[in-house]
């Protein structure tokens, strides 16, 4: 029952009404650079689409179901302890595994871990601070984490089907993300929002993610793997 009206709840004028607007700017603003980016200077390198372009298509989509999330928080300011700490550990969990994975399958694991876990530690302290210090170690040390196992997980799998493994990644972590949304959903549905802002923020973060993982991937170091 409660999906059916979670379900109802993205089509309506709520917060998470609009989470699939919110996803949609995401993926327009990632394509966008991407494209503008590939025109201006990424055509020119060799190799690129077969070498990088696969990675940056999934990354640009990881980042569109990450960024609702951080608008969904946003909304609500202020959680439980228990709320804020799940928040906390899945953002910064599944931003550092997978901003790790995608650079450490381009890079190596050493480039890709430290990518990863400023990624996943940024954006987990950010929302796991919404329920104060035990959200904000939360979100540091699942960052942390997840930052050097997506690394690790790519660089190991470069030999053995690494790119069958990012589509089943994706698929994994897109399922976890969406449930707390679910989550987030059940725990505010009876609260009033407390803050109402635009996109711009949206379009922000996503603006930033893109650039950094693409310039990354693209000019950044790379392990004696990569050449």
């Amino acid at each position: 029952m409660n999906l059916r009206e979670f379900a109802k709840a993205l089509n309506g004028d709520g917060v998470e009404g609009e989470l699939i607007k919110t996803m949609l700017y995401s993926l327009i603003t990632s394509f966008i650079l991407l494209g503008a980016f590939y025109y201006l200077k990424l055509k020119k390198i060799d190799n690129f689409i077969p070498d990088y372009g696969f990675y940056l298509v999934f990354a640009a989509l990881s980042y569109a179901l990450l960024v609702p999330t951080i608008r969904q928080v946003r909304a609500y300011k202020q959680f439980s302890c228990m709320s804020g700490m799940m928040i906390g550990m899945t953002a910064g969990m599944m931003a550092g595994f997978l901003a790790g994975f995608y650079a450490g399958a381009t890079n190596g694991m050493f480039v890709g871990g430290i990518f990863g876990m400023g990624a996943g530690i940024l954006l987990g302290v950010w929302l796991g601070s919404c329920c104060g210090v035990m959200g904000f170690m939360e979100g540091m040390m699942a960052g942390f984490m997840g930052g050097l196992m997506g690394a690790m997980t790519s660089v190991m799998m470069l030999n053995d089907n690494v790119k069958i493994a990012t589509v089943i990644m994706f698929i994994v972590t897109s399922i976890i993300l969406i449930s707390l949304n679910y989550m987030i959903y059940l725990e505010t549905r009876e609260n009033e929002r407390q803050r109402k802002e635009e996109h711009l923020i949206t379009l922000i973060i996503t603006f930033i993610l893109t650039l950094a993982t693409t310039w990354l991937m693209v000019f950044g170091p790379r392990s004696a793997l990569f050449g």
